[in-house]
């Protein structure tokens, strides 16, 4: 156990000192500040997404389909919150962001390496995301090590299968850098969890949970292509994105798909 000096403060505790001049605005317009600590934030979020996602995998793996409930649903409740925070974004308008944007020059939130973590996790694996890194990063290496490794939703049909249910060897023993295919063994197998939940309860809710991120992670990316579009309307992204029409195409992703698709054949 680790003595806590009894010279600790609030401020020393936080590392307030650092994390209040971390931010640097270029321009001299008031409202940079602004769209610095809102991306700031959404970082900080990413940061405890991550932690509580790989810790889900763990629990997934060693079949504590109750414990995971907690990280899980925590999760959801951070992505409802940066969800939010584009209504604070969207008090800056057109004029107000159009005043210091020069100044972002190529970077761009598609460069968020941590974002990309939090998707190879759920899941949503392309690897040519890892050219906006520098080789050899720690970013670099993280994504690596995520692209490579067995997502979430690898893990819960890898639970399923300990259950009992058949599944294609396709879906238990892959190249995980690849990205996922949905396939009909798998909805079958799962859609019989849901046509039996009281047998199957502690797998139906995992299911449930796992939803519930796919679906804040939804409700997340129409509220950034909304605010986007608000703001700058059609005009290409910085960095080089085509901004409001590549938002629109990650629209209809699905991190956990046939968990989607067997609500029709209930």
């Amino acid at each position: 156990m680790t003595d806590t000096p009894a010279s600790m403060t609030y401020g020393g505790y936080l590392a307030l000192d650092q994390l209040l001049t971390a931010q640097h605005p270029i321009s001299a317009h008031h409202d940079e500040l602004l769209f610095v600590i809102i991306h700031q934030t959404k970082e900080l979020w990413l940061k405890q997404i991550v932690h509580e996602l790989r810790l889900s995998k763990a629990l997934i793996r060693s079949d504590s389909l109750i414990q995971v409930h907690k990280s899980l649903s925590r999760v959801s409740r951070i992505q409802a919150v940066m969800t939010l925070s584009w209504d604070v974004l969207a008090t800056m308008t057109p004029a107000d962001y159009s005043s210091f944007r020069e100044v972002l020059g190529s970077s761009s939130g598609f460069q968020s390496a941590q974002f990309r973590e939090f998707e190879y996790l759920l899941g949503l694996k392309d690897g040519g995301h890892l050219r906006f890194q520098e080789e050899g990063s720690g970013p670099y290496a993280a994504l690596m090590d995520a692209l490579h490794q067995p997502s979430l939703w690898d893990e819960a049909n890898a639970a399923l299968a300990r259950a009992g249910f058949p599944l294609p060897a396709a879906a238990l023993d892959r190249d995980w850098s690849e990205a996922y295919a949905p396939k009909a063994e798998v909805e079958s197998a799962w859609a019989e969890v849901y046509r039996d939940t009281e047998r199957w309860w502690p797998l139906y809710q995992l299911a449930e949970k796992l939803v519930d991120v796919d679906d804040a992670l939804a409700g997340w990316r129409h509220k950034h292509v909304v605010t986007v579009e608000r703001i700058i309307g059609l005009k290409r992204g910085t960095g080089g994105t085509s901004g409001v029409a590549y938002l629109q195409s990650t629209l209809a992703k699905r991190a956990f798909p046939e968990l989607w698709s067997l609500r029709t054949s209930l």
